[in-house]
């Protein structure tokens, strides 16, 4: 009994937080970012080579796509070269699979309550599954839209191959954009990874600033580039981890200028040799990413976030339907996009910040629509609206969002008309999908997980 009141107690103040106004103002900050314009122009390049494709083929209708194969290029942006190539390759292939049991959903069946429970248990497995590969990005969201869009499209058997080959040449497009850079500055990764961490250095948070080094180390040991050359990164960051450890023990050393000063010539598109070497040896390179994911698959923890998701999306869509949208699987978009949160904090705020910047999206997509735009116009819109999400990602989720809805819906209009009204729609869809999400959250919150309270 005491338990259960324990549980109870634990929700009230779950849902307490998620409507304070504090958490609503945690959740408009403006977050401080290193992003850079590589990563995004990278998203940018892919989608805009299969659109412009797509529009010289004159099949616009599969454009939309192969843009969302193209869309594996958004994730693993800041991974060394050598397990991008894998993690990329792992993404383009769950996009292709999604995509592909959506077009199935759509040519096999038209009832709206199988293709909700298919997508809502599918949506459930693809977050295990790229939480379980550390696969970081947009996440399940791209997948689950990929499915959504497809079953949309797919009436025949032979719809079913088109979406399938159309993505797949969409993900070797996104593939190649990714890897593309390794051939003109394959110490990229490293040299940002090592600058990252000095940034957190200069911030002298003990704990975030080792974080920061030990990812560092293992983007050093996993990139490619000559010995004498990672060894100057493994120096550089021996020598902040001193100044961290200087710091701890009430120290002021003297050469910290000189150390952190290294920060602003390793961030840029060229590699950086001024570096003294005095490490012995490299660290030790990580498992294998694929092998590692495959022991985390049957986790506990990821299992019950899967059936959780599974829960929260089946809802969603269900309750879209009661209310009469016309794109119940929408909702479940916006359940999966705010339980992608590691806490119930981020839940509650991915939750918050989707949901603001939906509805600003949704009032800019209404108003492009309105103009109805020819396709190379709408090409030229979702690239740039694309590149701007890119751009936002690590400022703020809500103003990524008030990035990627429009982009997405006039995306889904290259397949078929879309008329302003079916802004109303996505708003209605994600308010349910969020407030779903939330509350199933908040219901099955785990008792350590406490930083709600703090």
């Amino acid at each position: 009994m005491t338990a259960s009141l324990d549980r109870l107690e634990h929700s009230r103040s779950a849902f307490a937080h998620a409507v304070s106004p504090r958490t609503w103002r945690q959740a408009l900050a403006i977050a401080p970012s290193d992003a850079s314009f590589a990563p995004a122009l990278r998203v940018g390049l892919a989608v805009t080579i299969v659109l412009v494709g797509g529009g010289f083929l004159g099949r616009p209708d599969l454009a939309g796509f192969a843009a969302l194969g193209a869309l594996c290029s958004a994730f693993g942006r800041y991974e060394p070269y050598p397990r991008r190539a894998g993690k990329i390759a792992l993404v383009s292939a769950l996009i292709i699979a999604y995509a592909s049991f959506g077009a199935l959903l759509g040519a096999t069946t038209t009832s709206a309550a199988v293709q909700v429970l298919a997508i809502s248990i599918s949506a459930g497995v693809a977050a295990m599954v790229l939480a379980a590969f550390a696969i970081t990005g947009p996440g399940a969201v791209i997948l689950i839209f990929a499915s959504t869009a497809a079953v949309a499209f797919s009436h025949t058997e032979a719809d079913i191959t088109t979406v399938c080959t159309t993505v797949i040449v969409g993900a070797a497009v996104g593939w190649v954009a990714s890897m593309l850079p390794a051939l003109v500055h394959p110490v990229g990764p490293a040299q940002l990874s090592v600058a990252r961490a000095l940034a957190a250095v200069d911030s002298r948070q003990q704990d975030a600033a080792r974080a920061a080094i030990a990812r560092a180390r293992t983007v050093v040991a996993l990139n490619t580039g000559t010995r004498e050359h990672r060894l100057g990164l493994v120096t550089l960051l021996d020598d902040a981890e001193a100044l961290l450890d200087a710091w701890a023990n009430g120290d002021d050393p003297t050469h910290a200028s000189d150390v952190l000063a290294h920060e602003r010539e390793l961030r840029k598109m060229r590699r950086y040799d001024a570096l003294e070497v005095r490490a012995a040896q490299l660290d030790t390179p990580p498992r294998n990413f694929f092998a590692a994911g495959l022991t985390q698959l049957t986790s506990p923890a990821l299992v019950v976030n899967a059936a959780r998701i599974t829960v929260a999306a089946a809802l969603a869509a269900w309750c879209a339907t009661l209310f009469g949208f016309e794109h119940p699987l929408w909702a479940t978009m916006g359940a999966i996009a705010a339980m992608q949160g590691i806490t119930f904090h981020t839940t509650v705020q991915r939750g918050i910040q989707r949901l603001l910047g939906n509805i600003g999206g949704a009032i800019f997509a209404a108003g492009l629509i309105a103009l109805s735009l020819g396709y190379w116009q709408t090409v030229v819109a979702i690239v740039a609206l694309q590149i701007a999400a890119e751009l936002l990602v690590l400022k703020n989720y809500a103003l990524t969002t008030l990035a990627i809805t429009p982009m997405a819906l006039l995306l889904t209009g290259l397949a078929g008309h879309l008329t302003p009204a079916v802004t109303i729609s996505r708003i209605g869809d994600t308010l349910i999908g969020v407030l779903i999400g939330i509350v199933i959250a908040a219901l099955t919150i785990e008792r350590a997980d406490r930083y709600h309270r703090s």
